[in-house]
C-alpha cells in the first residue's frame, strides 16, 4: 500500500491500522514562538534517511540555527550523519504491531519548547501516532503528495511550504581514508533480500569485469555477509584491482564519496552517491510500479544515469 503512492491505498492503510491505533484529533501544527529542540525522526531505512530525512535535517539546522536538532534513529542511520546529535531509537522492524506502537510511545522526547518533524516514519506508523504536542508535530505526507515527482522535489516543496526553508540531501559519515589509484569506482550489488531488484544470469560478473577494465580501482561492498557476500565475491572472481568492503554502510558511503563513479542496484548506495555528488549509474529493476520508480530514482547534483532493465 505504501509503495503504490496512491492516496486511496494510503487511506485503506490508515483504516486498517485503526484496529490498533485510535484516530487522533486532526490539528494544524504551528511553529511555537520559541524553539529550543527540533526532533527529526528517522525513516528507518538507510536510503530513505539519505534521500528524505537528510534534507529535513539540513533544512531544520538552517531554519532554527539556535535550536538543538536531534536525529531520532537507530545506530546505522545515525552513523551517516556524524555531525548531527543523535537520540538512539532502534525500531523493532521484526516485532509485532503492538511492539511497534509501544516503541513509538516510549521514546523519551522532551516536549518543552520543541517540535517534531516526521518524514512519514515507520516509527509513528506513517504519521498515525503523533509524538509530542500535536500542535507542534509536523508530518510529511509522502504517500499522498500529488503528481509524479521525485521524492527529493516533493520533500523540498513541503519544507518550503511548511517552514519557509529548503534543504539539501547530504551524508557526513566518519571518514574512511583511501589512497588507491584513480579512477576509482564503488559498486554495490546488494538488494536487501528483494531478489526482484537483481538482474539474473551473468550480468553481475560481466559488469564487474567490464568496470575493472575501465577503472584502476574497484571497491565492492560485500554487504552484511552470508549469501550476498558469497554472490558478489563469486562474481568478482579473477579480478586483481578489486578492494572488498566489509563493514558498516556508513564506512562504504565514505568510500563512495571518494570515488569517481558509483554503480549499483536500487539501494541506499545510489542515494549516498547522489547526496555527495558522485556520478552514478543505477540499475533500477523490480519496481512495483512506474510511479514508485519516479519517486525513488536517485536525485542529486552529480551526473545520474538510471537504467531500467
Amino acid at each position: 500500500m505504501a509503495d503504490s503512492f496512491d492516496p486511496a491505498q494510503a487511506a485503506a492503510y490508515e483504516e486498517l491500522m485503526r484496529q490498533w491505533i485510535p484516530p487522533a484529533p486532526r490539528v494544524t501544527p504551528v511553529i511555537p514562538p520559541k524553539v529550543e529542540t527540533v526532533y527529526v525522526l528517522s525513516r528507518v531505512t538507510l536510503g530513505a534517511d539519505i534521500k528524505i530525512t537528510s534534507i529535513m535535517l539540513d533544512a531544520m539546522k538552517k531554519r532554527f540555527p539556535e535550536a538543538e536538532v536531534i536525529f531520532v534513529a537507530g545506530k546505522k542511520s545515525a552513523e551517516l550523519f556524524a555531525n548531527v546529535k543523535h537520540l538512539e531509537a532502534s525500531y523493532p522492524r521484526g516485532g509485532s504491531i503492538a511492539d511497534r506502537i509501544a516503541f513509538a510511545r516510549s521514546l523519551p522526547l522532551d516536549t518543552r519548547n520543541s517540535i517534531v518533524v516526521d518524514p512519514d516514519s515507520r516509527i509513528t506508523q506513517l504519521g498515525l501516532i503523533p509524538l509530542g504536542d500535536p500542535a507542534y508535530y509536523f508530518h510529511f505526507p509522502s504517500r499522498t503528495a500529488n503528481g509524479a515527482s521525485n521524492l527529493t522535489d516533493i520533500t523540498t516543496r513541503w519544507l518550503e511550504q511548511t517552514f519557509g526553508q529548503s534543504g539539501e540531501a547530504f551524508i557526513h559519515p566518519a571518514a574512511v581514508p583511501i589512497d588507491d589509484p584513480r579512477p576509482r569506482v564503488a559498486v554495490s550489488l546488494g538488494v536487501g533480500e528483494n531478489e526482484s531488484k537483481r538482474i539474473p544470469g551473468a550480468f553481475e560478473s560481466n559488469l564487474l569485469h567490464d568496470l575493472s577494465r575501465r577503472y584502476a580501482t574497484l571497491w565492492l561492498d560485500r554487504g552484511a555477509g552470508g549469501e550476498e557476500a558469497a554472490r558478489v565475491t563469486a562474481a568478482a572472481a579473477g579480478l586483481e584491482n578489486i578492494r572488498f568492503w566489509e563493514g558498516s554502510f556508513a564506512g562504504f558511503a565514505s568510500i563512495i564519496s571518494q570515488c569517481d563513479h558509483y554503480v549499483g542496484y536500487d539501494s541506499a548506495g545510489q542515494h549516498a552517491a547522489a547526496a555527495c555528488g558522485t556520478p552514478l549509474t543505477a540499475y533500477f529493476a523490480g519496481a512495483p510500479s512506474e510511479r514508485f520508480r519516479q519517486r525513488w530514482a536517485p536525485s542529486g547534483r552529480g551526473p545520474i544515469e538510471v537504467i531500467v532493465p
